[in-house]
């Protein structure tokens, strides 16, 4: 993102993170689940603002600012507050300051929706107060903090087509993935992860079918996609059976491809075009204007940066 003329304020996109494909393949013994997963990021999504302050301040505005907490509990504060004060211990560890901060969160995306909304928003502090801090912490050193705040908090930090493997913390680039148009479609249902993992009958399905070599082309890319599933897709819909209507409204809506993402309940539909992805959206909207709908394409890999 692009910061303000007069340099004072600096600006981050936290874009919403879609998971194409999630396979879940095994569990270790410490209950975290180990995954391979299909993922790019859209251009809809959040956006903070971060500036020197007297205090630390957090506000919130957006369609769903009110939704989320304010504070920074261990257990159930923001994600945002907990990003800052993690980032602020490794900070100080390394000898630099990181005085308080004035951060705004617009938050435009559902909270526990199944499109990385929290953890894209704890990646844009991690990126945003690094600029602002200048903590001088390398790349390893902001991957473990990442980590430490979740586990699809690396992918948002990398905001690119990628392959995730074991618990999120296995990163490799989808060189050479296309962009998509696709619809969101959420009933604004929120699913909590833990629930819908607890909910999953087989642990243990087998992985992305990429070979030793990965996808060459976008074509490679797209049938991979095809031929992939969702493994959280079916107990999500135990949970949440709106998550069926959902993906029954994107296919009447003329989606060739539907699927739900990450632990939903969002569900996304793949278009032929830009145009014809706005078009089916418009109508959605209108039928169901309870539900988050929006038309996205997503970033190719080699894409720049939002602005």
């Amino acid at each position: 993102m692009k910061d303000a003329p007069d340099g004072g304020a600096i600006f981050e996109f936290a874009a919403a993170k879609i998971n194409l494909a999630l396979h879940v393949t095994g569990r270790r013994g410490d209950g975290y689940h180990l995954l391979d997963s299909l993922v790019t990021f859209a251009d809809i999504g959040d956006r903070l603002t971060f500036l020197p302050s007297d205090t630390d301040r957090f506000t919130l505005s957006g369609r769903f600012g009110d939704d989320l907490p304010h504070h920074d509990d261990i257990r159930t504060g923001n994600l945002v507050l907990k990003a800052r004060n993690r980032l602020r211990e490794e900070a100080v560890g390394a000898g630099a300051a990181a005085g308080p901060v004035h951060i705004h969160l617009e938050k435009n995306l559902p909270p526990a929706a199944g499109i990385g909304g929290g953890s894209a928003d704890a990646a844009a502090v991690l990126r945003g107060l690094g600029r602002l801090w200048q903590p001088g912490l390398d790349a390893e050193a902001l991957a473990r903090v990442a980590l430490s705040l979740g586990a699809d908090v690396p992918m948002c930090l990398a905001s690119r087509p990628l392959v995730a493997r074991g618990i999120g913390d296995i990163i490799v680039p989808a060189t050479g993935f296309p962009r998509l148009d696709l619809v969101l479609a959420n009933p604004l249902l929120p699913l909590a992860t833990p629930a819908v993992f607890a909910a999953l009958e087989n642990r243990h399905n087998p992985p992305l079918s990429i070979e030793a070599q990965a996808p060459a082309d976008a074509s490679e890319w797209t049938a991979l996609v095809r031929e992939s599933r969702n493994d959280l897709q079916l107990p999500a819909s135990r949970i949440a059976p709106a998550v069926h209507g959902v993906l029954d409204a994107l296919s009447s809506a003329g989606a060739s491809l539907v699927r739900m993402s990450g632990s939903g309940a969002t569900c996304f539909g793949l278009f032929a075009d830009v145009d014809s992805a706005k078009a089916a959206a418009d109508r959605l909207a209108h039928a169901r204007p309870d539900w988050f709908v929006a038309a996205t394409t997503t970033l190719a890999e080699g894409d720049d940066d939002h602005d």
